[in-house]
């Protein structure tokens, strides 16, 4: 499953992506897998999520820096050390 935090840096992702003008198969490119394992990665339906090295690439590509994926550390919505 998907946590909060998972499904933020996702979306993160995806609006980047769309930003630019990249597709799905674009990013599955640069990081060198098949467009449907990004399908995966952007639907709630699946558990498959980016990893750090895959989404340090899609930063490269993206001309932005890895960080700009995640929340700031005192973001209230991720304060619970539950996840």
């Amino acid at each position: 499953m998907k946590s909060a935090i998972d499904r933020y840096v996702i979306d993160k992702v995806r609006e980047k992506r769309k930003e630019h003008g990249v597709s799905q198969r674009d990013i599955a490119f640069t990081i060198g897998c098949s467009a449907s394992f990004v399908g995966q990665v952007e639907s709630a339906n699946y558990d498959t999520k980016y990893t750090i090295h895959q989404l340090y690439l899609i930063a490269q590509d993206l001309g932005c820096s890895p960080s700009e994926f995640f929340p700031a550390l005192d973001d209230p919505r991720f304060q619970s050390h539950d996840e």
